[in-house]
């Protein structure tokens, strides 16, 4: 049987830190990778195309959902973002372990085409700490935080539907909390027996 990676999905507010998470739990782990989305929002200083979005407008990204690309679209803050299902399908079949960074509407439309994918919630410790955070970037105004705090909200009342739910207090402890999700799904039985489908069958003798 094939080595079929795992689908990794992780949601959280914005402000909680997931993304800062992701960015130190990856590089650490070969087998590991983002899929990159498509978003219409503008590049920010410091990103590159096809590395951190796949960024265009807002006309081809319609054309991409009326083909169907999208495994998962969503808009946000005023932005559109979507995921390749090809793009993800191809990763997995490679045998690659594959995270989907999007938010709880993504997270509904990914369980509908992957039933197996597991999936992650990353929160914050408190509401105080969210704004905190959100205000402590120094680039917004107080009316986009305002917005911000309704969709974190928003965002967190579907946190319940999720597999696993990391709280992040303390960074270091919310990376090995990530850390060691990964490293058990990938021990489940479902996944180890198809990964050693071959040895364990020499040993049964069939």
């Amino acid at each position: 049987m094939s080595n079929t990676g795992i689908l990794f999905i992780v949601s959280a507010p914005s402000g909680a830190g997931k993304t800062s998470l992701l960015k130190e739990l990856i590089p650490n782990d070969s087998k590991l990778t983002l899929s990159v989305s498509h978003t219409t929002r503008a590049m920010r200083p410091g990103e590159q195309n096809a590395v951190h979005y796949h960024f265009t407008d807002i006309p081809a990204f319609m054309n991409l959902v009326e083909e169907g690309v999208f495994v998962e679209h969503a808009k946000v803050f005023d932005n559109y973002y979507g995921t390749s299902e090809n793009a993800v399908r191809e990763q997995l079949a490679e045998g690659k372990d594959v995270v989907v960074e999007i938010d709880w509407q993504g997270a509904q439309q990914v369980r509908e085409r992957f039933a197996e994918a597991v999936s992650i919630f990353v929160a914050p410790p408190s509401i105080a700490a969210l704004r905190d955070r959100l205000g402590g970037r120094g680039q917004d105004s107080d009316e986009i935080i305002n917005r911000r705090m309704q969709d974190a909200r928003s965002e967190l009342s579907h946190y319940a539907e999720y597999d696993y739910l990391v709280i992040n207090d303390d960074f270091q402890q919310a990376l090995a909390d990530l850390g060691q999700i990964v490293a058990a799904e990938r021990l489940r039985l479902q996944h180890q027996s198809r990964l050693h489908a071959r040895a364990l069958a020499e040993m049964l003798g069939d």
